[in-house]
């Protein structure tokens, strides 16, 4: 039987809890932090990410706040998420939106809450 403990997981969705202070909607799936600037069509400071939780049906996760007042800062059509660590230049996660989101300079965008996660060994 696989096991690891709770504390090697906690420790990398903390990581992200920790460290994730901004979150972009993006036309595409950013490849690495520099990327994201060529991407991005909106942003949220200081999303509210939740304490590390029991992930379904193992693992770990935290989860993202829904988003009420995101900027919109270009027109397009938002794809992705991509949650990044502006202080050491890092992005900690990226994810296709369930539905695409078409937004327009100075409008705001909603985004309902959603986990990271990372899976239980198998």
């Amino acid at each position: 039987m696989s096991y690891l403990n709770p504390l090697v997981l906690d420790n990398g969705v903390q990581y992200v809890k920790d460290h994730g202070n901004r979150l972009y909607i993006c036309s595409a799936e950013p490849a690495d932090y520099a990327g994201v600037a060529a991407v991005a069509l909106g942003l949220k400071n200081t999303p509210a990410l939740s304490a590390p939780a029991d992930r379904s049906p193992s693992g770990r996760k935290v989860t993202v706040s829904a988003i009420t007042d995101g900027a919109v800062s270009a027109n397009g059509d938002a794809s992705h998420w991509a949650l990044v660590d502006t202080v050491n230049s890092r992005l900690l996660a990226a994810k296709a939106l369930d539905a695409v989101l078409a937004v327009n300079n100075g409008d705001t965008f909603q985004l309902p809450a959603f986990d990271i996660g990372i899976p239980g060994p198998a």
